[in-house]
């Protein structure tokens, strides 16, 4: 197929960054640049001038609210505020609205929302647009049906005016308005002028569930044909007239800062155009990604390192082992639990250790910028839109709404490209400043720039302690969490941390399901120089293993069956004991299996969704093993599409698999070791499990799916590991003690 291709027209100054914030607009000629993006993305939001011969006339085109516009050639274009990263808001945001609107899936195209929070504000974040938290289809469940179903209305409405009929006797079904009595019809393209003019309506009814058409249907996703024939653009795909590369290099350790560089053996690379100096390091700016990459080979950087990270992973561990002799700040406290452990008749201790994470995404960090007397504008596959908007905007001394930010597909992200500081847009805004903003700049992260420049999920020790009564009860349960914090210094320190107590560091910890009458949780934050932020799951990645290994652990040791130890202390929870019960229905739990094997269980809730596995394991005499089958329940509320379900717990089972079986990121004297997916290895296809997914039928809203499942499988593959040979795994990623 033909690559179609749509020219828009920018200008970018030639004068100095310092010339434009003093004058506010150019004084010289700029130099004309041409954007090249496939039709699918470039068409524009609002409809635009046609010409016919010498007349100018304008196609008519519903557009009641910021999420439909429904056009004369049958089009309804949604238009989503969520970054699709492969997680499929392509298709579960459309599938809201064309429900309501009662609209043809073969009618429905996507079109990416503009970086506009007045109107495209996540509604769980308040003021702030971004995508994060499995926020997309919950925050929007409700928004996008009501705006289908005002278009709908307007359309019913449209067609009672045109022939003189009560809306009432009319009906509207795979995108046909009908007038059953005269037997009258009128497609949504035929309406669409007349009802761009009736009133939009305050109040409009929603289906009940058991009226869905698409909801609960296993739908062809909306992006998979254009990922398919190469018409799916990505930040890499954009080239702009002029444009430069842009690689920075960046400093050995965390926290050093480029005190000066020799770039005479970079400038005489062919290739190579500019070399400048940013904050956080030095950038190579080049014509091309080949020579940018071999200029910055060449470059020669002092490193001020006076405020450099200097420690290894193992000294940084030693630390966190050291603060956990002491008490933290309490997130958690429920009845007396050191009373209760002084009465308990028998008393369990465990300790767990996790590594820093990487969220190595098959996409690298990267980023499109022009700067031009109007402003600024982005390319990427942005998921924070406010956030970055609001930091580029302080770098370049603009306001907010000089910085467009056009979103295109992100290849993976699992929370990165939702980074607190901004940190990759904010580099690619001090290039382009740097260079007075005279060409349109690409940064590009290589795969080593990604593994080894930031930002990671922290490293965690936790140490948990319980008791149990001469029944086999357990009756007092504590749990210490040592690691540093993601929220600290960011704007979303003052929401999400209460008394000091990150939310993110004990989440999965803090709201402990299982009804043991005392518990304490509590957590230390210390300052470690190395860059964290939340990764897919958050803090459920290291709770949820701590927890339910730690259960398992008390299971075994009065003699008790896990699952029904899990059962029985879930009384108070039937979400968690409904999607425990089918799990292990499912996967035959109690059905002998044979020597070298083993079945481990575990549940747990993340983001308002329910989920457990039963993962079943075999391992040889060498104690190598395998994950042969994983059995998922997930109760996630209506199942909007089933398939993108069961494709976010195949997912994120195996996203969670990599770091259970072998990925972790170590530091040796503040040096990150691991460069690319050779040393920080993630799942292989061979190692994929069998994988069964079973989704709980429900009537109750939407939750979230993109994280949940990941989580849950690296305790799940430990405990089936104990079933199998009697040891216990207390670290990340999981090894035989020698």
């Amino acid at each position: 197929m033909k690559k179609q291709r749509t020219n828009h027209e920018a200008k970018i100054v030639n004068e100095s960054r310092r010339a434009f914030l003093k004058s506010g607009v150019a004084t010289g000629a700029g130099l004309t640049l041409g954007i090249y993006l496939p039709a699918v993305l470039a068409r524009p939001v609002l409809a635009g001038p046609v010409k016919t011969g010498r007349q100018t006339v304008t196609q008519p085109t519903l557009k009641p609210n910021a999420f439909v516009h429904i056009g004369t050639d049958e089009t309804v274009t949604v238009i989503v505020k969520h970054l699709e990263m492969g997680q499929g808001t392509y298709t579960g945001l459309p599938t809201l609205v064309g429900e309501e609107l009662d609209a043809a899936w073969s009618q429905i195209r996507v079109e990416a929302a503009p970086a506009d929070a007045t109107r495209y504000n996540n509604l769980f974040w308040g003021p702030t647009q971004g995508t994060g938290g499995s926020t997309a289809i919950a925050n929007s469940y409700d928004q996008m049906r009501k705006a289908g179903a005002v278009a709908r209305e307007m359309l019913v409405q449209a067609a009672a005016e045109k022939w003189s009929v009560a809306a009432d006797g009319i009906t509207v079904q795979e995108g046909i308005v009908h007038h059953r009595p005269s037997q009258r019809k009128a497609s949504f393209g035929a309406l669409v002028e007349l009802a761009a003019q009736q009133p939009v309506p305050a109040e409009v009814f929603l289906k009940d569930p058991h009226e869905f058409r698409l909801i609960g249907k296993v739908l062809p996703r909306k992006d998979n044909a254009d990922k398919v024939n190469g018409r799916a653009m990505y930040t890499q795909d954009v080239k702009l007239r002029g444009m430069l590369t842009a690689l920075v290099a960046h400093p050995p350790r965390f926290g050093a800062t480029p005190k000066q560089f020799d770039s005479a053996a970079t400038k005489k690379v062919e290739g190579v155009v500019d070399v400048v100096a940013i904050p956080n390091g030095v950038a190579v700016l080049a014509k091309d990604f080949w020579s940018a990459s071999r200029g910055r080979d060449v470059l020669q950087v002092d490193w001020d390192e006076t405020q450099a990270f200097t420690l290894g992973s193992d000294e940084v561990m030693t630390r966190y082992k050291s603060l956990a002799q002491q008490r933290g700040r309490v997130a958690r406290n429920v009845g007396d639990s050191q009373a209760a452990l002084k009465e308990s008749a028998r008393v369990v201790e465990a300790a767990y250790e996790f590594p820093y994470l990487a969220h190595a995404a098959m996409e690298p960090m990267n980023c499109v910028i022009v700067l031009n007397q109007q402003g600024c504008e982005i390319w990427n596959g942005e998921q924070f839109q406010t956030p970055d908007q609001m930091a580029v905007a302080s770098v370049l001394g603009l306001e907010s709404a000089q910085v467009k930010i056009n979103m295109l597909y992100a290849g993976g992200s699992f929370g990165r490209r939702a980074n607190p500081q901004s940190d990759y847009v904010v580099e690619a805004a001090h290039i382009v400043n740097a260079i007075g903003g005279r060409a349109p700049v690409k940064l590009v992260w290589t795969r080593e720039d990604d593994m080894r420049a930031g930002y990671y999920r922290p490293m965690y020790y936790h140490q948990l302690k319980a008791g149990i009564d001469a029944s086999g009860n357990p009756i007092a349960w504590q749990h210490r969490i040592v690691g540093q914090s993601i929220l600290k210094g960011t704007s979303f320190e003052q929401a999400l941390a209460q008394d000091g107590i990150d939310q993110t560091s004990v989440e999965g910890a803090a709201n402990l399901p299982y009804g043991i009458p005392n518990i304490t949780v509590d957590l230390h934050s210390p300052d470690i120089g190395v860059p964290v932020q939340w990764w897919r799951s958050v803090g459920s990645t290291h709770t949820a293993f701590a927890v339910e290994t730690f259960i398992d652990e008390l299971a075994t040791t009065v003699g008790s069956d896990p699952f029904e130890l899990r059962r029985d202390l879930l009384r108070e929870h039937p979400r968690h004991r409904g999607v425990l019960e089918l799990a292990a229905r499912k996967a035959g739990w109690g059905r002998p299996l044979p020597d070298g094997r083993g079945r481990g269980i575990a549940v747990h809730e993340s983001f308002n969704s329910y989920v457990a596995q039963v993962a079943e394991v075999t391992v040889a005499g060498d104690r190598t093993f395998t994950v042969d089958r994983v059995v998922i329940a997930v109760d996630c509320g209506i199942a909007v599409n089933p398939d993108v379900i069961r494709a976010q717990m195949e997912g994120g089972m195996g996203f969670g698999l990599s770091a259970a079986l072998s990925s972790k990121i170590t530091l040796d004297q503040g040096r990150v070791k691991q460069s690319n997916f050779h040393d920080y290895t993630v799942l292989r296809l061979d190692q994929m499990p069998k994988v069964e997914v079973h989704i709980v039928k429900s009537t109750t809203a939407p939750t979230g799916v993109g994280e949940p499942a990941t989580p849950v499988i690296a305790p799940a593959v430990a405990n089936a590991l104990h079933a199998a040979t009697g040891r216990r795994f207390y670290e990340l990623p999981l090894r035989f003690a020698p």
